[in-house]
């Protein structure tokens, strides 16, 4: 008997593919394989309000670096300072309370004088306090503040000392802010001005008062009387058109005054010396307690008074 090996046994054969069947494979493994595309964002509605109706911000007041500076911290005017002010705030406010009163926020402000910086310097000196452009160019400006009298304001009433500080500063910040025909415009009006920024915010010292002197242009708060009584009389914001008219303009005394009021100052001063006196002689007339003393005649108006009095 021949022994043999045992027949091997072979696997089933492979399906045979059609050519339609490959074509569609390899199509679906082509589109597998490519990228799926990122969705379109989708942005918001597109404002189709005309540009004219959109709000627009608010115009502010320019802004300034400010420093502080003490030559003596061992003055007692130094303590006295320190302890009554807010060196940081205070200074804020003064820049507030000028750029208010002399001007109207605009888009631009190029009607405002673009100060960059202001110092504050504390030092022993005569007087009480001065202005001026720093060493490196006019866009910067130091205040040189008295601690001699600083030290010697009083204590009484209470918050004098603080009031009567910010009232000086306010009043030389004035001078930092203001406009004055190209160096050409009188020291009257310059500080009348200064004071009158100091009057409207309420810092005026008790000592001040409405005295009628031979010129205008006396300056100081004597003159800031005078615009005050032209800011009650000429319309609100007459003062800042004082101010502005220097922005451009070289002072010329005639050509000044009859462009902003059609009158000449000395016209103007006429009117509120005659104003004053019957001011004064109206306070005269007053009892003890405030009520004016009428003529015999009980039946007289304020009016009629007041011609009287004229």
């Amino acid at each position: 008997m021949t022994l043999g090996r045992s027949p091997r046994l072979l696997p089933p054969p492979l399906a045979m593919s059609t050519a339609g069947e490959i074509a569609t494979s390899a199509s679906t493994a082509t589109a597998t394989n490519e990228p799926t595309p990122s969705p379109i964002p989708v942005h918001g509605s597109r404002n189709t309000t005309p540009a004219a109706q959109r709000p627009h911000p608010k115009p502010g007041y320019p802004t300034c670096k400010l420093r502080f500076e003490c030559r003596d911290l061992t003055h007692e005017g130094a303590d006295v300072f320190l302890s009554a002010n807010k060196v940081a705030e205070d200074l804020l406010a003064a820049v507030s309370t000028v750029l208010s009163i002399l001007y109207k926020p605009s888009q631009s402000n190029s009607h405002i004088p673009g100060t960059r910086s202001v110092t504050l310097i504390l030092e022993a000196l005569e007087g009480v306090a001065y202005t001026m452009g720093s060493e490196l160019d006019d866009d910067h400006k130091e205040i040189h503040f008295s601690l001699d009298y600083i030290s010697d304001i009083p204590t009484e009433p209470p918050f004098r000392r603080k009031d009567e500080i910010q009232g000086v500063l306010v009043h030389e910040m004035v001078h930092c802010w203001q406009w004055n025909g190209h160096g050409t415009a009188p020291g009257g009006l310059i500080e009348g001005i200064a004071d009158f920024v100091r009057l409207k915010a309420g810092l005026s010292p008790p000592h001040w008062k409405k005295e009628k002197k031979d010129n205008w242009d006396g300056g100081y708060q004597h003159t800031g009387y005078f615009l005050d009584w032209i800011e009650s009389n000429y319309g609100k914001g007459s003062v800042r058109r004082v101010n502005e008219a220097l922005m451009n303009t070289r002072y010329d005394e005639q050509a000044f005054w009859m462009g902003l009021f059609g009158k000449q100052v000395k016209e103007l001063w006429d009117e509120y010396c005659k104003t004053m006196a019957q001011d004064v002689a109206l306070e005269n007339k007053q009892e003890p307690d405030g009520e004016v003393m009428m003529e015999k005649d009980e039946g007289k108006t304020k009016d009629q008074l007041e011609k009287v009095l004229e």
